[in-house]
Order: C-alpha cells, then structure tokens, then sequence
C-alpha cells in the first residue's frame, strides 16, 4: 500500500540556526532528488526549501518512512541525526494531504496568507516533475495543493492585506528610522523577496537604494523599476558604509557579510548606526555581526512581532480557508478510493494486450504458411474469449453472492438498443 508521506523542518519548531543547516541548495535539489528517489521503498518524491521550511514530500511503502526521511535529511547534511530529531514535524496520508493544503495556502507560513509559498511550491513541483521523481499520486497531490489555495485565495481575504516576509521586513525598519525616505538602503540579491522590499521601500518614499547581486544583469532588472543603482557583489564591500539599511536575501551557502567588513564599514560611517535584515536560510550575514555596537542585526525569526501585529485582522478567514481545505481534501479522498480499482483495471489492460499480441503474432505465421484464414480467424476468437474469460471466471466462482449481487448489470451487451 502506497502512502504519502511528508517530513518537515520549519519555522515553528526550528529556529533559522537549524534551518540553514537543512536547507537545500536550488542547484542541488536534482542530485537531492534522484538520491531519495533511489532508496529502497520510495516510489515518488519532492522537495520544498524556503527560508521557513525544508520539505520531503514522498510516495512510500515502507512502515518505516518517517526513520527513511529522518536519515536521508541527516545524511545528506551531514548532520547528527540526534540533534535534528526535536525539529521533526512528520505526516502521513490524511495528515499530509491537509499539511500540504496548509503550506500553499500560506496558512503553515511565519505570515498568515502570504502569497510567495505558494509559487515556491510550484517550482518544487517542476524541479521534480523535471528530475522525473514524480508519479501518478504525488503529480495529483500537488495539482490538488494548488487548486486549493486557488479556491482560498478566490473565496476568503486571506491574501488580500499586503503582507509579506518583506512587507514585515520593511515595517520592522520603520521601526528603527522614524523617517525610511531619508534613508540609503542595499538590497543584496535579485530574487523575488528582494524586488518585493523593493516595491515596498519605494511605496514608502526612499530614494537611495542600491541592488547588489552577483549577477549584475539580474541586479538592474530590479534597479530599473524604482531608479536604484546596481553593482556587483565583488564591488558591494566597496560601497557597504553608504547604507543604512542592509536587507539581505540571497542563495549563497556561506555567509557573504562578516564582522570585519562591518566593523571597517562603521569606522567610515564615524559609527552612524545601520540597521541589518538577514532573511535569507542560510544566512548571509554571520552572527558575530549582532555583537558590534552600532549594528541592530535581525534575522527572519525576529520578524514574528511584526508578524503577530497583523495576524488578528485575518483570523477569521483563516477559519474560512480551513473550512475549504476540509471540503476539498473530501474531493481528494474520494479519487484515492478508486486508485486500487484503477491499478486492477490497468494490470487487467496489460494482461489482455499480452495475450492479444501472442495470439495474432501465431495467427500471423499460420497465415503466412498458407493455412485456412476462416478457420485461423476463428481458432484465434475462440483463443483470444478463452483467456481473457479464464481469470473472471475464476474470481466469479470465489465470489460470494454479496459481490455477485453488485456486479449485476455489468456483463457486457453487444445490443445496445436492449441494454
């Protein structure tokens, strides 16, 4: 018996100390992939890494999945498997599937409703669906994930205030500068969380930002919309002292700010205080930093207040989309009742064409040898009705009458007008 099943490391057991270290690397999910996929007992798989959560999504049939995805995780970090146990949110079947509705609803996420989720799980559905990792019951999953927060979305006001990661993250420096246009922000990174703290900065009046990326192309795109400079990582230390604000969000594996390039950047700036946002996993700005007077450094856990500020207004229709995922879950659990039916009738498709191919292939030759035609045409009916009768004859005898009785009406009828 085939079972989903889903290990989660996220932001509600797990701080970002230990998130970074499960976290998965966009270049590495394939080769991740295909190595889960290649365990004994794993049929499907996905995986989901945002800077909240690592997700392992599988099809298994093994009693024992939890332990396959608890050591998989361990392995492939390299990490004690011990110490990442008390982080370990597991699910299975029913508890998956709503687990999942949760996460692309944006109901799982640090903001309630926030709308980036649900796009990051669409790119973990292609990255495996790409790595072929999938198979007919995790593709529907994840089609039936979507559909869901497109129902939420479409019939609650879940997603309707502007709430993001950067709309927290811009709102948590208003609370450290009274007055945000006056300020010089660096934004570093050109992914979707950088252009939306861009959007924000912009919304809120600030003039002076700069991008900064490794890839300057990717830098300027985002530059280009709100008349900010870009400049490549090689050249942001160069510059570093000029920002007041720093919110960082990239995909490097190692920290890119250290405590010496801050230290010499407060010496420049005669020890003006600079407010840094690190809301990237792993983090992009070492923890070391935090210690320099000067220097307020956040990282996204410390998001949660501005987060909680903003969670009352949308509690009741946290309600509704709940309500929604149960009755759209109901639609789900039906479509897994036929799964075995289906598998029967595919097995039973398979066995005929078989029989079918065998059976012409000898007609053929007897044809070929100059044999009979009506006579081979009809020994090759009489073949073909025998053994495709043989196993439902069988089952019909080992049948009782309650099975019998609600099979009644399915013998097929070749004379439509009486049936």
């Amino acid at each position: 018996m085939s079972n989903i099943a889903i290990l989660s490391v996220n932001h509600q057991l797990a701080s970002v100390d230990v998130r970074e270290k499960v976290a998965f690397a966009a270049n590495d999910l394939t080769d991740a992939l295909n190595k889960l996929k290649s365990i004994d007992k794993i049929s499907a798989c996905a995986i989901l890494s945002t800077c909240n959560r690592s997700e392992i999504v599988v099809v298994s049939d093994s009693k024992n999945a939890k332990k396959i995805l608890s050591d998989y995780l361990s392995d492939t970090h390299q990490i004690e498997r011990g110490s990442l146990d008390p982080y370990f949110n597991y699910f299975e079947n029913e508890n998956a599937i709503e687990h999942i509705c949760h996460v692309a609803t944006g109901l799982d996420s640090l903001v309630l409703g926030e709308p980036q989720i649900l796009g990051q799980l669409k790119d973990a559905y292609h990255t495996a669906k790409e790595a072929g990792t999938l198979n007919k019951l995790l593709e529907k999953l994840f089609q039936h994930a979507f559909s869901t927060a497109k129902k939420v979305r479409t019939d609650t006001q879940i997603g309707s205030s502007p709430v993001s990661v950067a709309y927290c993250a811009v709102k948590l420096s208003e609370k450290i500068f009274a007055d945000l246009a006056e300020q010089t922000v660096m934004l570093i990174g050109a992914g979707e969380m950088i252009e939306l703290c861009a959007q924000h900065l912009n919304q809120k009046g600030v003039k002076n930002m700069i991008v900064a990326n490794r890839t300057v192309k990717n830098a300027k795109k985002i530059a280009s919309l709100y008349g900010a400079q870009s400049i490549s990582l090689k050249n942001f230390s160069s510059v570093i002292h000029q920002a007041d604000i720093i919110i960082s969000s990239t995909a490097a594996s190692v920290p890119i700010i250290g405590k010496g390039l801050i230290e010499t950047a407060l010496k420049l700036r005669k020890h003006k205080p600079m407010f840094m946002l690190d809301i990237a996993v792993p983090r992009d700005i070492e923890p070391e930093v935090a210690r320099l007077d000067d220097v307020f450094l956040y990282t996204i856990d410390d998001l949660e207040q501005v987060v909680n500020d903003n969670i009352g207004s949308r509690q009741r229709e946290k309600i509704m989309a709940e309500e929604i995922i149960k009755g759209q879950n109901k639609n789900f659990a039906n479509w897994l009742k036929t799964l075995p039916s289906e598998q029967i009738i595919q097995s039973y498709r398979s066995n005929a064409n078989t029989i079918k191919d065998t059976a012409i292939e000898e007609a053929l030759k007897k044809l070929k040898n100059g044999g009979d035609s009506e006579q081979i045409i009809r020994k090759l009916a009489d073949q073909l009705t025998n053994k495709l009768l043989h196993a439902p004859f069988k089952n019909i005898k080992q049948a009782t009458q309650e099975q019998l009785n609600q099979c009644e009406g399915c013998v097929p009828n070749n004379n439509p007008k009486k049936s």
